[in-house]
């Protein structure tokens, strides 16, 4: 892959970061529980971490995160925060819903990320010293915790049906 393509693959994966977390801090801030804050306070860490080294690693590619996609994935998700309360008035288990799916999306494409980079890493000197496996495993662990969680939110949601 050449490196400008590269970069932007990189980027990309960046703003998906950058609404990931917008996500997590409003199910943090909205969280009915102790336990469930406690569940997405450490998501939350998990995903600052795995941004720093995606940081790092478009840093030792020549690139940077890009501000405009950046600014793009913060107001899609504030557009897509909107729709929900549009849809869910009173912004309580469909809300929630929503927002947990797109979450676990964006780690399963964090997952396909590291495997990307896991395949390509013999072939670009900037990213042997990276352990790529680890990565996608830790990737996997968080999206088996967010689906589990995913699950039980949906049978709240969908609990009133016959």
């Amino acid at each position: 892959m050449p490196l400008k393509e590269l970069q932007t693959y990189l980027q990309d994966h960046y703003a998906g970061s950058v609404a990931g977390l917008e996500i997590v801090t409003h199910l943090i801030a909205t969280h009915s529980s102790a336990r469930e804050e406690q569940f997405f306070v450490e998501l939350q860490q998990e995903i600052e971490q795995d941004r720093e080294t995606l940081k790092t690693i478009l840093q030792s590619v020549g690139a940077s995160a890009a501000p405009l996609r950046n600014s793009t994935a913060y107001f899609a998700e504030k557009l897509a925060r909107l729709k929900v309360r549009l849809e869910d008035p009173g912004g309580a288990q469909l809300a929630r819903l929503e927002q947990i799916e797109a979450l676990a999306l964006g780690i399963e494409g964090k997952g396909a990320l590291w495997n990307v980079l896991l395949a390509i890493q013999e072939n670009a000197p900037p990213l042997r010293n990276i352990d790529f496996a680890r990565l996608s495993q830790r990737a996997n662990e968080q999206h088996k915790r967010v689906e589990a969680q995913r699950i039980e939110w949906a049978r709240e949601a969908f609990k009133g049906l016959s």
